[in-house]
């Protein structure tokens, strides 16, 4: 596959705030690439510099240093032509309040250079597959969060965009709506071969849809593969054992023994490293421990990001 989007040693300082202050750097010496029909996952906590990217990928902010390319063209020299196939959805950016729905969408298509009728039959399909139709004669005020976040994600895609920047595309959202976006991207994925830059706090929606993920920490790039191998380098599990009788005295006897332990929906449920498993269950029997269930939860993409967050705070506090 080619490559769409190429970043490279990507940086954003902001001057001191005051008077003998330090400067502070918001995203440091990124790199990385966006290959044609890939989704990628840009991951991180709040203030990781995720939002701060992407206002550079969108050159409504300059970079201090680094060079952003698409399609092999850079950003900075060609963003007129660049911009015509690059879209942009965020729930957290506001479209005019007082325009209708239908309104605000043709205005924006005029950017992409959508004639009349193209810009309707796109909207109208756009519009109903998400179920807001019915709404695109109210203005933006008269809707829901909900709503607004459809409304942004059919603004993002009428264009026929061949890379696509999402910013929490779910947020907002039923689960019956979330689960229809997460299919709908994977259709344009799969379909149109677009392209698409995907921030998420949801890891399980990350790991459905994205092919590899960034994780940012304090604006660098601390881990860069697929959502399975990140997944599979967690060498803790989480056991969970059904106790049909002594609930509390079998978790307390578990924790009197030096595992960590939790009751969850009554079950026994313990984090321990994989290799440590035989062990624990031999000394269950040991102990005459018993139990009428056993099952063992393979590490998540969630695992390794809290497991990265807290390797992270311990470094920061030592």
């Amino acid at each position: 596959m080619s490559i769409v989007l190429s970043v490279r040693q990507l940086k954003k300082t902001y001057p001191p705030k005051k008077r003998g202050g330090r400067p502070f750097t918001a995203v440091n010496n990124v790199s990385f690439d966006l290959k044609q029909g890939e989704i990628l996952g840009l991951l991180g906590p709040n203030g990781a510099g995720k939002s701060t990217t992407i206002q550079m990928l969108m050159s409504t902010l300059t970079p201090t240093a680094g060079e952003i390319t698409y399609f092999g063209q850079s950003l900075e020299k060609n963003r007129s032509q660049i911009m015509e196939h690059v879209t942009f959805a965020s729930t957290y950016v506001k479209m005019p309040w007082r325009l209708t729905v239908i309104e605000n969408l043709q205005i924006y298509s005029l950017l992409y250079g959508l004639t009349s009728s193209l810009f309707f039959a796109r909207a109208e399909k756009f519009l109903k597959f998400f179920g807001v139709w019915n709404q695109r004669s109210k203005a933006m005020s008269q809707l829901s969060a909900g709503q607004i976040t459809r409304i942004m994600l059919a603004k993002a895609f009428i264009p026929h965009p061949k890379i696509v920047l999402l910013d929490e595309p779910t947020a907002s959202l039923d689960p019956d709506i979330a689960h229809l976006v997460r299919k709908f991207v994977k259709q344009q994925q799969s379909k149109y071969g677009v392209s698409i830059l995907y921030t998420s706090h949801n890891m399980n929606e990350v790991a459905e849809v994205c092919d590899r993920v960034i994780f940012l920490q304090k604006g660098k790039i601390v881990a860069h593969d697929t959502p399975e191998n990140l997944a599979k380098s967690v060498s803790s599990a989480r056991l969970r054992l059904w106790v049909s009788d002594g609930l509390k005295r079998t978790a307390q006897h578990i924790k009197d023994q030096g595992w960590p332990v939790q009751i969850e929906n009554r079950q026994v449920v313990i984090e321990l490293d994989e290799v440590e498993i035989a062990g624990f269950l031999a000394v269950l029997a040991s102990d005459g421990i018993e139990y009428t269930q056993i099952s063992i939860d393979k590490p998540t993409l969630e695992d390794y990001f809290l497991n990265l967050s807290s390797d992270h705070q311990q470094r920061r506090g030592k």
